[in-house]
């Protein structure tokens, strides 16, 4: 009797455990097919907001190069402006504050800072411009990135950033002699074709102030040097081969002479903040107009604007980059690796020294001078 009993059970256990299996399977089954379904949302959102974003790197990128094209065109204008034009030539200026002086006139004013210590004054900034009132509808940036800070911002007014609301710079160099209406100078941070509106001598007793409070970041001035740069094997003869050329219009008076600048101006990393952060990116290949730059930072380091599309690099396939500097008409192809030590591979002739000045003074006219 037990076991006629036991034998009526056992097929309504069996269909209970089928359809329990087969519950759970369906349940599975759906559970995959949301799950799939949503992937396929969040999927479709992150294609959608990549292109979107390419998009607005795409646009930031060409806006920036609009810029620096800008920036070129006019110092190639500069480069050969023409002598009966100069007293024409106007660069407007707006003021952004003034001084309330404890002088009223000129009459007891110091002819130089610093003779009268307790001569103070108050700089009001102007109000109404929108550097200050509006920042967001001003096209110059109230911070920049500073290179010394590894990209940390700064208020423009704080650094030396050449994007100012008066595009004025400023700079010291040594005047090595003097002839006609010509200065030959050393020691210089300008780029070919930069217009100069006056020239002052330099005050030890008023421009060299011993212990000046500036700010810890100021002071450091060694973050970008590198640790070694050498030449290849070849790169002497390459640069012979080109110093053929360059020389006719050039401001040195050999190719080892020639040999030591370009030693000295790679003995800083000269690469711009987002090539030392992302070497290897592809999307900030450069090349003189070529390609466009890196978006990345395309507002985030005004500084190195310019010094992005000059300072060019090529990737290969390895994942090495070699930079390119152009310098007293010579193209300088470099590498530097991750501990800062910097190759330099080759050199040939530029096809900017094409475009150079016809009047561009060389190191012949200067040799008297300087013997």
């Amino acid at each position: 009797m037990g076991s006629t009993l036991n034998s009526k059970w056992l097929p309504v256990t069996s269909t209970v455990t089928v359809a329990l299996a087969l519950l759970s399977a369906s349940t599975a089954v759906i559970s995959l097919y949301f799950c799939r379904k949503k992937s396929k949302v969040l999927y479709s959102k992150i294609q959608e907001l990549e292109i979107s974003l390419n998009s607005c790197l795409q646009n930031s990128a060409a806006e920036r190069q609009g810029r620096i094209r800008a920036q070129q065109d006019l110092r190639k204008a500069l480069a050969e402006p023409k002598s009966e034009n100069l007293e024409q030539t106007s660069y407007p200026m707006t003021p952004i504050g003034l001084v309330q002086s404890c002088f009223s006139t000129r009459n007891g004013t110091p002819r130089q800072p610093l003779l009268v210590p307790l001569a103070r004054a108050c700089l009001v900034f102007d109000s109404a411009r929108k550097l200050w009132k509006h920042p967001s509808r001003s096209k110059f940036k109230a911070k920049v990135r500073v290179p010394g800070l590894k990209g940390g911002k700064m208020g423009v007014l704080a650094t030396r950033s050449p994007h100012r609301p008066c595009p004025i710079g400023l700079t010291v160099a040594k005047v090595e002699a003097v002839r006609g209406n010509m200065v030959l100078l050393s020691g210089v941070d300008l780029v070919d074709g930069t217009p100069v509106l006056d020239i002052k001598p330099y005050l030890p007793y008023s421009d060299s102030i011993q212990g000046a409070a500036v700010p810890e970041w100021v002071m450091v001035d060694n973050i970008l040097a590198v640790a070694s740069v050498n030449f290849s094997e070849g790169f002497s003869s390459s640069l012979s081969d080109c110093w053929e050329t360059a020389k006719k219009k050039s401001l040195y008076a050999s190719p080892d002479e020639l040999q030591c600048l370009i030693k000295q101006v790679l003995s800083w990393d000269i690469r711009s903040l987002s090539q030392r952060n992302q070497p290897h990116d592809p999307l900030i290949k450069t090349g003189n107009g070529e390609a466009p730059n890196s978006a990345l930072d395309s507002d985030q380091n005004q500084d190195e604007e310019a010094s992005d599309n000059e300072n060019s690099q090529v990737c290969h396939p390895s994942g090495d980059v070699t930079y390119h500097l152009i310098l007293e008409g010579t193209n300088v192809a470099y590498r530097i690796d991750f501990n800062g030590n910097v190759t330099v591979e080759n050199v040939v002739v530029s096809s900017e020294i094409l475009n150079r000045n016809r009047n561009r003074r060389s190191f012949l006219e200067w040799r008297d001078e300087l013997s």
